[in-house]
């Protein structure tokens, strides 16, 4: 009896010192640079217990008291394995950046799936314990057999080129806060492919990031400022960067919302990154609802429908299940949803308030109203009733870019792609204000040259932004609208005068015309003078703020986290455009200016950028290797 106690004794002593947990802590990040990595998938080593870093490369997870082993595992990097042997509870991890790894994902795509899968479902199971940030979930991995379907649509367009001042020294373009080119760069770019070129517009990319410009000090919903510097890929060229700042105001002080979700059920939304990922951004919007908040969802698919009508934030379980029983099949009848959806919104208008309608779809649109002309005109007509539009794009493989972007640019509204939970975090949780409450609409930019000290310019992106110069003081003319909270950053490149440069070409003297100076530059040191057009949300005349600039002759590395941040998005950009103005642009060059303008990344989002510049950068030298 006594032996059979001690046995039984043992085996519970036993076993509960092999069910004992402790938790690990610790930041995975990239031995090169010392920067924190997000995404990274952690397993405890033949089990199946695991989690992912979040933003700031931070990772929490429970492992036996006893032995164990963590495998760090992230594309593009050689996987890692640590013994867990002692009783330290922080281990900090660097990853080495593998071209062998990434080669791996582009050619078997594969394992990567299941890693995917396996970090999705981890990210995931996380998100509920994680308020306020850290959601990442890494986006597919397409194989050669998924490319070969690919069907995705992107508008072409010419880069802008540079513009003689003593022939042309206006220039006009309205504002854009549209981002969605950046967060479909980052898939296309985490699926181990280099972004097409006409899925690179510079500005969204630019305007993906908040910048700390000031807040507006007087009457005026919106102020700018400028910086002037050399640009870092054309030695003699100078940077003017424009930043544009809109009030915040904050949420309970901003007005009701009237909003209608118009949801893609269609059979293309089946895939578990469309229609479970929009339910999920969705309800994080829910959440941010009070009660004065009314919500009404409408669907499509062959035909239209109202799932429920409008609704009070406060019966957010209500909304949440309408969401909840969604499911995807048929065919697109997308302008019969956009229809259904402004009437409803119209019917429950609220004066002064927040009325709009928020488009969720791959833009497959197929049958009715579904050319790009065509809804183009269905939308500038709807455009006219004061209902926004805001547009979000889901998905991968037959996504049309072209269409969601026309819908927003026509309908008032902004543009984004989700590609994955933090996303959806970053539009419906943290820049809630920005994405929803307008505070400033029709907001458009004229600046003049002085051609005393400028020979050329060129407006960075904003190509399918430009206005005739006559446009700025025609206030039926739409341009683009500015959110509670809002930045928006536009870069020219400049010519000094004096400067030769490769990108002017030489015409010979004209024989006809008078040699006059445009301006009466002799006496000035203006560089240039900005104008400013914008509208409140409820009026049709629009207001005029104008500022001159003066050149304070600041070397690159004494400008602003702003400016410099800024410069290295646009040098990517022009990398991946594969610019005929980039010049000098390097990846090592983008890198450095990133790292020095990371200022207080508490999101993460400047770190994933760097990281973003590496994976280019590996691809690149792949296609290089492969094309030599």
């Amino acid at each position: 009896m006594g032996i059979k106690l001690l046995l039984l004794t043992l085996t519970l002593y036993l076993g509960f010192i092999f069910t004992q947990e402790r938790t690990i802590t610790g930041t995975v990040t990239s031995a090169d640079d010392n920067f924190p990595l997000p995404g990274v998938m952690i397993k405890v080593k033949g089990t199946s217990t695991g989690t992912v870093t979040d933003a700031n490369g931070k990772y929490s997870i429970n492992v036996s008291t006893l032995r164990s082993t963590l495998v760090f595992s992230l594309i593009g990097y050689a996987t890692k394995e640590i013994k867990v042997t002692d009783k330290k509870a922080e281990w900090n991890v660097k990853l080495e950046v593998s071209t062998q790894a990434l080669e791996e994902v582009v050619v078997t795509g594969y394992d990567q799936q299941t890693y995917d899968r396996e970090a999705r479902s981890l990210s995931m199971s996380k998100a509920k314990s994680m308020p306020g940030g850290g959601l990442y979930a890494p986006s597919p991995i397409m194989n050669s057999q998924v490319a070969n379907y690919n069907t995705e649509e992107y508008s072409t367009f010419e880069e802008n080129v540079f513009h003689e001042t003593k022939k042309d020294a206006l220039t006009t373009f309205s504002i854009d806060v549209d981002r969605a080119a950046y967060s479909n760069m980052r898939r296309m770019i985490n699926n181990g492919a280099l972004p097409t070129k006409d899925a690179i517009r510079i500005e969204e990319m630019i305007n993906y990031f908040d910048y700390s410009y000031e807040q507006p000090k007087g009457k005026d919903p919106v102020s700018f400022q400028t910086e002037i510097s050399d640009s870092p890929w054309n030695k003699g060229l100078k940077l003017l960067h424009i930043g544009l700042q809109a009030k915040k105001i904050p949420t309970d002080n901003l007005p009701a919302s009237n909003l209608v979700f118009l949801i893609d059920v269609s059979g293309s939304m089946g895939d578990y990154n469309k229609l479970p990922l929009l339910k999920q951004g969705f309800k994080l919007l829910v959440d941010q609802l009070r009660p004065k908040d009314h919500v009404a969802i409408v669907v499509y698919a062959g035909a239209a429908g109202m799932v429920l009508p409008s609704t009070s934030g406060n019966e957010k379980t209500k909304i949440k299940e309408a969401l909840e029983n969604l499911q995807a099949g048929g065919s697109t009848a997308g302008g019969e949803g956009i229809k259904l959806a402004y009437k409803i919104a119209l019917n429950n208008f609220i004066k002064g308030g927040n009325n709009r309608v928020i488009l969720a779809t791959d833009g497959d649109f197929n049958i009715g109203t579904s050319s790009e002309a065509d809804l183009k005109t269905l939308i500038e007509d709807k455009r006219e009733s004061g209902v926004y539009l805001s547009v979000l794009g889901f998905g991968m493989g037959n996504y049309k870019d072209n269409k969601m972007e026309t819908l927003a640019d026509k309908g008032n509204g902004n543009y984004a792609y989700i590609d994955d939970l933090q996303e959806a975090q970053k539009e419906f949780v943290t820049e809630f204000g920005g994405t929803l409450f307008t505070v400033a609409k029709d907001v458009k930019l004229q600046l003049e040259f002085n051609p005393k000290y400028v020979k050329a310019y060129r407006l960075i992106g904003y190509e399918n932004r430009r206005l005739n110069n006559e446009d700025f003081n025609d206030d039926k003319k739409d341009a683009g609208e500015m959110g509670s909270g809002h930045t928006v950053t536009a870069i020219y490149e400049i010519v000094p005068t004096g400067v030769e440069s490769q990108y002017l070409a030489k015409v010979d003297p004209l024989k006809y015309q008078e040699n006059k100076n445009l301006t009466n530059e002799g006496n000035s040191n203006e560089v240039l003078t900005i104008k400013l057009r914008y509208k409140l949300p409820e009026e049709n005349t629009s207001k005029l703020i104008e500022q001159i600039v003066l050149d304070k002759h600041t070397a690159f590395d004494k400008t602003s986290d702003n400016f410099r941040l800024a410069a290295s998005i646009a040098e990517f950009g022009l990398l991946l455009r594969q610019s005929n103005f980039k010049g000098n642009a390097n990846y090592e060059h983008i890198i450095a200016t990133a790292r020095s303008a990371k200022g207080n990344d508490e999101e993460g989002y400047r770190a994933e950028f760097i990281k973003l510049v590496k994976m280019a950068q590996l691809l690149s030298s792949k296609d290089l290797a492969r094309d030599n």
